[in-house]
């Protein structure tokens, strides 16, 4: 058993001697973890005190009133990132207004959970601030011994994982305290934004998963005599809803076949990936062009977009693993920042070339250049 101390803030003796009850025998787990996790308890009934065993005591998890006599949390919270106490703050509270909100998560917050709360409303909230503090230390050890690429992998999967997990979880109990009244459509909007964060969640489990195969050398090749063609359609066919959603066109300039040798699954991530980066980065009503051909003894592959662009400076950053290009135009498009680094990895394998022409607010061009092996 691993112990971690956690500092219950509320001047209200109920609240505090009720998390005890419920949280006095509880314990997390994880699956890759041999330890559990179990809670010494603390608390105190004002920030001063608060900050007085902060300042004395090593402590893991606040749970943080803001409404308190004297300081408030909010001022508590900011004194924690201020001094930059390595531990998880989570505001319990009635009077979560937008502003105070915005304020506590710029301060490092990792979540609210609103009073009254039932005892499984706090044990799921502990759990989830639980997991996302052995994330966030196991990363900091992990690029502390020089494990850089692995530290980032765990620190880009928290982050990224943790955003929408909270975002879908906040609509599911909406619905469930039905908020919006009976009427299903109500929450139309509410179950569309709940899948489009659940099929993101989905394409970074999977492009990390690529990248841990092909970083491993554990991935399973199956070399055989192949249709590019073929996968090239199936690559647009994935495509098309996200094209139709933004109005982009994407024309296709094929040969009829085109056989080669290779990984079909690795195509498919050559032409996933292009593709997709060519819509997403497009401007509404753009157009992809991809065209595939033959020159001498290799396929050419080129995906020319009407899109944002990029400057020299960032193109350079392309290939980079956990690298996304963030400006004003990009921040609310998602992605891992793995997904061009895997092709690039793929192109390698298969003794490939990539090529990247680009200027900003005119669109970008990508070549792929395989060698065919054999010609049928």
């Amino acid at each position: 058993m691993e112990i971690l101390k956690l500092l219950v803030v509320d001047d209200e003796a109920a609240i505090r001697s009720g998390i005890y009850r419920a949280l006095r025998d509880f314990s997390v787990d994880f699956p890759f973890y041999e330890d559990d996790f179990e809670f010494e308890i603390i608390d105190a009934e004002s920030g001063e005190e608060a900050l007085s065993i902060i300042e004395k005591d090593k402590i893991d998890i606040v749970l943080l009133d803001n409404k308190l006599p004297g300081i408030e949390g909010i001022e508590v919270l900011e004194y924690i990132k201020r001094k930059s106490v390595d531990c998880a703050v989570m505001m319990i509270t009635s009077y979560a207004s937008i502003e105070l909100a915005i304020r506590a998560t710029n301060n490092g917050a990792f979540n609210f959970i609103p009073k009254p709360f039932s005892a499984q409303d706090l044990k799921s909230a502990v759990e989830s601030i639980t997991k996302h503090l052995f994330l966030k230390r196991m990363t900091r050890r992990m690029k502390a011994e020089g494990k850089q690429v692995r530290f980032e992998f765990l620190s880009v999967l928290s982050h990224e994982l943790k955003s929408p997990i909270n975002a879908v979880e906040g609509y599911l109990r909406i619905m469930k305290d039905k908020q919006a009244g009976d009427d299903i459509a109500a929450y139309e909007k509410m179950i569309d934004r709940s899948l489009t964060r659940i099929e993101s969640m989905r394409g970074l489990i999977m492009d990390m998963l690529d990248f841990t195969r092909i970083e491993s050398g554990k991935k399973n090749r199956s070399i055989v005599e192949l249709d590019v063609i073929e996968i090239a359609k199936l690559a647009i066919d994935s495509i098309y809803p996200v094209a139709i959603q933004m109005n982009v066109e994407i024309i296709p300039d094929f040969p009829e076949t085109l056989i080669m040798k290779g990984d079909g699954s690795e195509l498919e991530i050559i032409f996933n990936n292009l593709l997709s980066n060519a819509v997403k980065y497009n401007k509404e009503n753009g157009t992809v062009k991809f065209t595939i051909r033959k020159e001498n003894e290799s396929a050419i592959f080129t995906v020319e977009d009407t899109g944002i662009g990029m400057n020299e400076k960032e193109q350079a950053l392309l290939f980079k693993e956990f690298t996304r290009i963030k400006t004003r135009k990009t921040k609310n498009i998602s992605g891992s920042g793995l997904g061009l680094s895997i092709m690039k990895k793929v192109i390698d394998l298969n003794s490939g070339n990539v090529f990247v022409e680009s200027e900003a607010d005119i669109g970008s061009k990508f070549t792929v250049d395989i060698p065919l092996h054999t010609i049928a």
